[in-house]
């Protein structure tokens, strides 16, 4: 994929420490890659904001899925109209969606505003799963606290 006017620049990222992020990007030939281990729930990761720092007017930013480069719609949309100001593109290869400053078209915004929801929603449910686990762990007495 390779777009002959800049450099093709891969993001992965990962929740935590002990997962693998090999299956993202796997067999695409990227420029550059960039590979957070933390938590979507905001645009504050260190890897999100090199590349933000590296990519150049003309470069691509690839992203295995949308829920990759975030958790949260509002943190999404900006992170998109930003690298779109500085005239780069970013796809998104699961959903086969890409977004440029010259052309957004009705449909990826439907299904930016969708899909990205759906990656709010799921953090959200996993957040409240958490709460509750942890609640019925302390009604029982068998959550021990960390130091």
């Amino acid at each position: 994929m390779n777009n002959n006017t800049g450099k093709v620049i891969g993001y992965k990222r990962v929740s935590s420490i002990d997962q693998n992020e090999a299956r993202q990007l796997e067999g695409v030939e990227l420029d550059k890659i960039f590979i957070d281990k933390a938590s979507g729930k905001d645009n504050n990761r260190p890897q999100l904001q090199a590349m933000i720092e590296y990519v150049r007017e003309g470069d691509t930013i690839l992203v295995h899925s949308l829920d990759r480069i975030g958790r949260n719609l509002a943190h999404i949309k900006k992170l998109i109209e930003d690298i779109n100001a500085k005239d780069i593109k970013i796809v998104f290869i699961k959903e086969n969606l890409t977004f440029s400053s010259k052309d957004n078209s009705p449909m990826s915004e439907l299904m930016l505003n969708m899909l990205g929801s759906f990656a709010q929603f799921e953090r959200d449910m996993i957040r409240e799963r958490q709460r509750e686990g942890i609640a019925l762990a302390k009604a029982r007495g068998t959550l021990v606290p960390i130091d």
